[in-house]
């Protein structure tokens, strides 16, 4: 590691956390972006799990050494992770709220609700679970886009939702 580098960092754990605090926060804007859109709930639900499977395994598949840094991240309770997957709980929540309201989901807790997703999507967003999951299946696609119709049918969507999830 350069020594011009490591000059403006304590450590090099420290240098790794902010690498790691780099990629995750290109996850939380996508994720913000989608959340501030004006499509319904169940789109946005949709993208935003799309999105993060998607970002998460193109960092498996093409910057490798990134997506070791976030399973270590991951695997040794970062802050940096802890504080990422709260905030994708809390934009999940946000986005489930609207989705009662609108009448789209039919759950009464969005806080329970979120976790919940969070827990279902997990071989989806887990970085050492996709890297198991490519590595034993190769293309994760269908099982994630079955994963998506069953949370969102476990959120109880109404049938006034307009969902374009493909079977």
């Amino acid at each position: 590691m350069s020594s011009e580098i490591v000059r403006f960092f304590p450590s090099r754990n420290a240098i790794n956390e902010s690498i790691c605090g780099r990629l995750v926060n290109e996850i939380a804007e996508i994720a913000f972006a989608i959340a501030r859109t004006n499509e319904p709930a169940t789109e946005k639900l949709d993208q935003l799990l799309t999105a993060i499977h998607g970002q998460t395994k193109m960092t498996l598949v093409k910057e490798r050494y990134m997506h070791d840094l976030i399973a270590t991240a991951t695997r040794e309770n970062w802050a940096i992770a802890k504080a990422h997957i709260e905030r994708m709980v809390a934009i999940v929540e946000a986005i489930i709220r609207e989705g009662i309201e609108s009448g789209e989901f039919q759950v009464e807790d969005a806080a329970e609700a979120a976790r919940a997703v969070r827990l279902a999507f997990m071989p989806f967003f887990h970085p050492i679970l996709i890297e198991h999951c490519v590595q034993q299946r190769g293309d994760t696609e269908a099982d994630m886009r079955g994963q998506i119709r069953f949370i969102l049918k476990a959120l109880g969507r109404s049938d006034q939702a307009v969902c374009r999830i493909p079977a």
